[in-house]
């Protein structure tokens, strides 16, 4: 479904990834990790297409739907309700053109057919429960009633993020990609967002710095690290556990090594003046 292929990408002196390969299937969600500077934002914007690798590829199977969070929302004198609902464009696409197609049939125009295929199309939109599954949307991220008919204006920055991750989570998407979802949300609603994202059926890509809300949605973790990218199959806690014993696996032979280096140039300090030992001092040299 989603796949990178030796793809490499630099921001301004910074390698951010190099030769990098990846595939991502259907119904996968994943904890996106690596220290901060490591990409993960990057990767984002590759996979939505707004920046471009320096060489490899970014793919998508044709005709996916891809949402994600807007980082800014526009002061608009537009209802709350409407906002989230604009975040499903093809609900929107279709109701415009069954308006025009209505108003044609007022006038006279033939377009029954046409009418028809459009109100087909509204239903397989999910076009009648729209409004509800907007409300629903936006009373789990803890808006109260009424404030659905409430203008963008009237909120806070905070509440038109929340705003904005509703919009995204209205879009009937394919891969879902959210960056650092629960910052403007309390616990309450980190708990609703926490348990529609366990049902989420698509691909599901997450940022998060809270790993107790990473661990009870994912079951891959794609590590960033060394310009590379490593999937790992479990939460974000079984796969740092597994990490961390193999860090110390490869500290431990990191220290053995070293010993053994300081003992093999310990013996060509000993020896290598030495005519009878030069020959095996100058063969541990070489080691």
């Amino acid at each position: 479904m989603l796949n990178l292929s030796n793809v490499s990408l630099r921001r301004g002196t910074r390698l951010l990834f190099e030769n990098a390969s990846l595939s991502l299937h259907a119904g996968y969600k994943v904890a996106l990790t690596g220290a901060n500077g490591t990409g993960k934002s990057s990767l984002f914007s590759l996979i939505m297409g707004s920046l471009h690798s320096d060489s490899g590829s970014v793919s998508l199977q044709p005709n996916l739907r891809l949402a994600h969070v807007a980082q800014e929302t526009p002061a608009l004198e537009r209802s709350a309700l409407d906002y989230t609902l604009d975040g499903d464009a093809e609900l929107r696409r279709i109701e415009a053109a069954l308006a025009a197609a209505e108003a044609e049939h007022t006038t006279g125009a033939d377009n029954g057919e046409d009418l028809a295929h459009l109100h087909g199309e509204y239903d397989f939109a999910q076009g009648y429960t729209a409004v509800s599954r907007a409300i629903t949307l936006l009373h789990g991220l803890g808006f109260a009633n009424g404030d659905e008919h409430r203008q963008i204006t009237e909120f806070s920055g905070g509440w038109r993020m929340r705003l904005n991750l509703a919009q995204a989570l209205m879009c009937r998407s394919d891969i879902l990609l959210l960056d650092e979802p629960t910052n403007h949300l309390d616990l309450e609603a980190t708990l609703w967002l926490e348990e529609w994202l366990r049902r989420y059926p698509g691909m599901l890509l997450l940022i998060s710095h809270d790993r107790e809300f990473m661990d009870r949605i994912v079951a891959h973790v794609l590590h960033i690290e060394n310009a590379q990218l490593k999937l790992s199959k479990g939460n974000y806690s079984e796969v740092e556990r597994a990490r961390a014993a193999q860090l110390a696996q490869q500290q431990a032979g990191f220290e053995r090594q070293q010993r053994e280096v300081a003992h093999i140039r310990s013996y060509i300090e000993r020896f290598r003046a030495k005519a009878s030992k030069a020959r095996q001092a100058q063969s541990r040299m070489k080691a």
